[in-house]
């Protein structure tokens, strides 16, 4: 059973269901820089307990020398001036620090243009890189349409204006959304961005963000 914690509300997986290996440390936060949810390599990350993990400023595990940077990197974030950034950031765990890659992905919610939730991806804590190794699926989940509308989101792309890049109609948009939140068994996008990293579905490192093949029909 996949382990999954939240600050309150309704949980959000982090780890993968159905998939072997997930690599990259994922932690979900809401607008104030709160972690709302960890996947175990997080936990891994910082050798904190999951509970403890959740409902801390996410910049507290961060070096102090960087804190500055990196609120102020989520602010542009915050005021819809970028979707993504990525950097490198001092990480403070129990005994030691790391400096390590970040990176951050915007996500909004249906076609409001606010942002409603930004994922942040880690190495892995036992060094490999996130892609030194090939996640392979046990099938394919998602269908061609599907995966754009997947790419969609973790871009920040709102519904309408998804519906226009894909020539959908919003209600057609709206029920492949529904679709992917009950394939990958999540209540709302943020949470199906976050699983689609921890599974592997999304490349890490890549903008536009993009749907790897062979999870694709």
């Amino acid at each position: 059973m996949d382990r999954q914690h939240t600050a309150g509300g309704t949980p959000v997986p982090l780890d993968a269901a159905g998939v072997d290996g997930s690599h990259t440390s994922v932690a979900c936060l809401d607008p104030s820089l709160t972690i709302q949810q960890v996947n175990q390599e997080f936990d891994r990350r910082f050798g904190t307990p999951l509970e403890d993990l959740c409902g801390r400023p996410f910049c507290d595990l961060v070096h102090p020398s960087v804190q500055q940077p990196l609120k102020q990197q989520f602010a542009r974030m915050l005021e819809g001036k970028r979707h993504r950034f990525a950097t490198e950031v001092i990480t403070v765990g129990e005994d030691t620090t790391h400096t390590l890659p970040l990176t951050a992905v915007a996500v909004r919610g249906g076609h409001l243009p606010d942002v409603a939730a930004i994922l942040v991806m880690l190495p892995p804590a036992d060094g490999d890189s996130a892609d030194s190794g090939v996640v392979v699926p046990r099938k394919k989940l998602l269908s061609e349409v599907d995966a754009r509308i997947l790419e969609g989101i973790a871009a920040g792309v709102s519904t309408v204006p998804l519906a226009s890049r894909l020539y959908l109609s919003r209600q057609g948009v709206e029920y492949h959304v529904s679709g992917l939140l009950r394939k990958l068994k999540v209540p709302n996008r943020a949470a199906l961005v976050s699983r689609a990293y921890s599974m592997g579905v999304l490349k890490v490192g890549t903008w536009p963000p993009k749907v790897v093949e062979d999870f694709v029909k």
